[in-house]
């Protein structure tokens, strides 16, 4: 027989509480990476866990700050629990002024009545996490996290400590994440909030190995509006809800979405595990399909290969402007070189130089800047920043030396730039590339590849590519058209087999 709800019911709190405290509070919270949960975000993550399972629990909240989150939890336990189960929470919160209405509001859930018992450990929950690690402390059956987000500082206090136990990460909030995962006990459970970044990239690699290695991926929420989830932090990063579960078999993978925290328009489908983290790739970067995009360019017959497969690179811009400054010129001379910023792009062209132009349009040719100059011919270059209101996450233009004087050419540093050995493209090549990275399959694999606005080199790398052969037939076919329409792209990408 389930216990009643509503004692968690009351001592959830209500917004005007959540924002009782000065801006000094506000601004400590920030300092210290902290992003209160969402009411509805602390439900939706609490039904996330595993109801066959929510009987004697022993929950780990790490990063309390108001306790929603255990809250949440507690208030789903009492509505499925029978009366002999009980709820033993740990909440750990490091920020003094909010210990105690974090432990007020966990201690209201107690009762004869409910057999729920809390504690709050004030302070750092890494040291005690590592320290219960050593000691070979696995106490808690589920974890409920909304981690710090703050960068972690080679050889700080922090990576040293979780270094101890094995765990290497460049965050605090996938250090928190390796951490619960592994304080929970076998087929224990760790749901969490935490931005998309470590889904791929270097840097979080010894992460991702280290989940994947000691627990089943068992579902992700995608939010698909970026930056939706804690917009009224003004949090920039764009988050997904995940579920582990320790020490079980891999099986197929739930992907849910909704445009935002309301959960008004969820959906979910069952993913095969191999679609999300491919059995080939030794860096394990996790790729998440959305409602609003296919795996078409994943499972496309002619997309197999890789640039150094085909033998092209791309670079990240080697000129960075404000380290060169008594080199750079507003108008080109003889002895100068075009420098090529994003705003000399537009509608996949190149438009230089532009009068009244905020930035350079050229820098001197000299002993000093040589090094970083690339010999005249056909280049593509893709924008490594676009903004969160963009529809297109790609945006790749053609560099033609004909619009150019005969000279090399500088690229600034917020352009990657695709080349053959850091020379010129051949002519079809490089307009193949500018349809094949135009069109809507390769933005929405990007989409889903990744979660930031930012598009790197290394991003660029690791993206499916038509071989030599197919990409010069995209670009002589480009040829035959003064301009091509977004639906012409699409067609001829998507329809080629």
């Amino acid at each position: 027989m389930a216990i009643s709800s509503s004692l968690a019911l009351i001592s959830a709190p209500t917004v005007s509480q959540e924002h009782e405290f000065d801006q000094a509070t506000e601004n400590r919270q920030a300092e210290l990476g902290q992003y209160m949960t969402p009411p509805q975000i602390s439900e939706f993550m609490a039904g996330q866990f595993d109801s066959k399972r929510i009987s004697d629990v022993k929950l780990l909240d790490a990063g309390a700050g108001f306790g929603s989150l255990s809250i949440a939890f507690a208030d789903r336990w009492l509505a499925s629990a029978d009366a002999e189960h009980s709820l033993s929470i740990s909440a750990y919160e490091i920020d003094p002024n909010l210990v105690l209405p974090l432990r007020t509001r966990l201690s209201n859930l107690e009762s004869s009545e409910t057999s729920i018992s809390s504690e709050v450990i004030e302070g750092d929950f890494v040291g005690h996490a590592v320290s219960m690690i050593k000691h070979g402390n696995e106490p808690f059956s589920h974890a409920i996290l909304n981690p710090p987000y703050m960068k972690i500082r080679s050889g700080s206090a922090a990576h040293t400590l979780m270094a101890s136990v094995e765990i290497e990460t460049v965050n605090l909030y996938s250090g928190f994440v390796a951490l619960a995962l592994a304080l929970v006990r076998q087929e224990g459970e760790v749901v969490a909030i935490i931005p998309r970044s470590f889904c791929n990239g270097p840097y979080y690699r010894s992460f991702r190995e280290f989940i994947l290695e000691r627990s089943s991926l068992k579902s992700i929420h995608l939010f698909e509006k970026r930056d939706k989830a804690f917009s009224k932090d003004n949090v920039l990063q764009e988050n997904i809800i995940i579920r582990l579960q320790k020490g079980v078999p891999q099986e197929d993978v739930v992907i849910s979405s909704s445009s935002d925290g309301s959960f008004s328009d969820l959906e979910t489908n069952v993913v095969p595990y191999e679609e999300i983290v491919f059995p080939s790739d030794p860096r394990k970067f996790i790729h998440i399909p959305s409602k609003d995009s296919s795996d078409a360019l994943i499972r496309h017959p002619r997309y197999k290969s890789t640039l150094e497969n085909i033998g092209l690179s791309v670079s990240t811009g080697p000129i960075v402007d404000f380290r060169v400054k008594e080199h750079l010129r507003k108008k080109a001379s003889s002895e100068d070189a075009p420098l090529l910023y994003p705003g000399h792009f537009s509608e996949r062209m190149l438009n230089w130089p532009r009068e009244n132009f905020k930035k350079a349009n050229a820098i001197a040719i000299n002993s000093n800047t040589k090094r970083w100059l690339y010999p005249r011919g056909f280049y593509v270059v893709v924008r490594r920043f676009s903004s969160k209101e963009e529809d297109r996450r790609i945006v790749a233009s053609l560099v033609d030396p004909n619009r150019l004087p005969e000279t090399p050419i500088g690229f600034e540093n917020h352009l990657n730039v695709f080349h053959q050995k850091k020379g010129p493209l051949e002519e079809n090549v490089a307009r193949g590339l500018i349809v094949y990275l135009n069109s809507d399959i390769v933005d929405n694999w990007m989409r889903n590849f990744s979660g930031h606005t930012q598009v790197n080199a290394t991003d660029l790398r690791y993206l499916p590519y038509p071989d030599l052969q197919l990409l010069s037939r995209f670009g002589e076919w480009s040829t035959n058209y003064s301009k091509l329409s977004q639906v012409q792209i699409d067609n001829k990408v998507a329809g080629i087999r």
